[in-house]
């Protein structure tokens, strides 16, 4: 007996039909789960009603009447969620959603966690499923960073007693990282504050400043994990680069991109840079945080907008920078 035989071959094992969904941008595995119960599922032409079922790449897989089509490789992006928009597929109350408004040429794609109806800022997209779900687990150990404007008087000690964790009508939230942030300046009535958790549950940053006296107002997420908002314009979004995806996330190199360690994302061409020969760069103008004068951060060009070509950025740092000073939740 071989070695391979000793193991179990995970060739010839296969994989849950749910992942494999998933990983082919079709849905979530929690979304193929309830689908495969609802009978919308066929496996090699019988008709599934649960998703305890391994699938090889020989087996055909037909979802709703269409053959399951081969797994894209993985891509990512950011996108800037203004308010007003479902973090959802389709909504009962027919209200506009994220993927509703995204760019025509993309792809179909899920999002990583979620951001309510009057959120907004950093959502990571992606067309992997399984990566999605994966980078959502608290396991993960990736921080969620907010700015949030809260309404009502600020006691610094009870927020940092937080980074203990908190229970709020009877549920339990991981340790919490608030403190006032004085670039927002703030006024009487309103407060800036920079908030890091890790855990990311419904509505978390909102039921726990409520169970400290204080109204949220605005909330907007900053960085998830290593990627950050950065000035990307409202409404926007910009594809990670593929040499990122590997060194932050491990994702592996097709075999076509030996020559193009940037292969997969949406390039645009670079416009010749007129300036002198001696002439010194255009020093980015410093942003500062949103307030009521001044709505929304600063926003950078897109990626075809760009007067000077992509910007050179060092192995591993993912794009852009967060609104206002670095934040520290």
């Amino acid at each position: 007996m071989t070695t391979d035989e000793k193991a179990g071959d995970p060739a010839e094992k296969g994989e849950r039909i749910a992942k494999v969904m998933a990983r082919a941008g079709l849905c979530s595995r929690r979304d193929a789960e309830i689908w495969i119960a609802a009978g919308r599922v066929s496996l090699n032409g019988k008709v599934l009603t649960s998703a305890a079922q391994n699938v090889r790449e020989s087996d055909q897989i037909v979802v709703d009447g269409n053959p399951l089509k081969k797994a894209d490789r993985t891509r990512l992006w950011l996108y800037h969620k203004p308010t007003g928009l479902v973090t959802s597929h389709k909504d009962e109350k027919n209200r506009e959603t994220v993927f509703s408004t995204l760019p025509p040429h993309m792809p179909r794609v899920v999002s990583i966690g979620r951001l309510d109806l009057n959120s907004e800022g950093l959502l990571l997209l992606t067309n992997d499923g399984a990566l999605a779900r994966e980078l959502e687990l608290p396991s993960r150990g990736w921080k969620r960073k907010y700015r949030v404007r809260v309404h009502g008087r600020v006691d610094q000690a009870r927020l940092s007693r937080l980074s203990h964790g908190v229970t709020v009508e009877g549920v339990r939230y991981g340790p919490i990282t608030a403190v006032v942030d004085d670039v927002g300046g703030g006024t009487k009535a309103n407060t800036w504050l920079s908030v890091i958790l890790t855990e990311g549950k419904n509505r978390e940053v909102r039921k726990v400043m409520e169970h400290l006296g204080l109204s949220v107002n605005r909330l907007i997420r900053v960085a998830y994990g290593p990627f950050e908002l950065g000035p990307l314009p409202e409404g926007t979004v910009e594809e990670i680069p593929r040499h990122v995806l590997r060194e932050e996330l491990g994702v592996k190199a097709e075999a076509d991109e030996k020559d193009d360690p940037r292969a997969g994302w949406a390039k645009s061409k670079k416009k010749p840079d007129k300036r002198p020969p001696h002439a010194k760069p255009q020093s980015r103008p410093q942003s500062r945080p949103p307030s009521r004068a001044e709505d929304r951060p600063q926003g950078r060009p897109t990626l075809k907008a760009r007067s000077k070509g992509p910007a050179r950025r060092s192995p591993g740092r993912s794009p852009g920078r967060s609104p206002g000073r670095p934040e520290g939740r």
